[in-house]
């Protein structure tokens, strides 16, 4: 599946490696990630596409905003993707990335 605006993505690869992030922008080789924590909006995070895999493309309301051009604050990214990893590990054990 292609990394489209929205999407939660996790990084395969660098410091970030296994972490979840939000697609803020996609462009031809490259995407934009935030995270709210370690990525502020303010300060995303250019990644090769190669370099991360969606994990969710599922409509959530902060994937909703990000969509449609909304601000969203990184509290509000902070929570989405806590609520995200709690349901994943529990539904998966843990593994985001199998």
């Amino acid at each position: 599946m292609e990394a489209a605006v929205g999407h939660i993505v996790v990084s395969l690869a660098g410091r970030d490696k296994e972490r979840p992030f939000y697609v803020l922008k996609a462009e031809d080789n490259f995407v934009y990630l935030a995270d709210g924590k370690l990525r502020r909006l303010g300060a995303c995070k250019r990644k090769n596409r190669r370099h991360i895999k969606v994990v969710s493309d599922e409509e959530t309301d902060v994937s909703k905003k990000l969509r449609s051009g909304e601000e969203v604050l990184n509290s509000e990214m902070r929570k989405a993707l806590s609520v995200f990893m709690k349901t994943r590990s529990q539904a998966e054990g843990g593994n985001l990335l199998g």
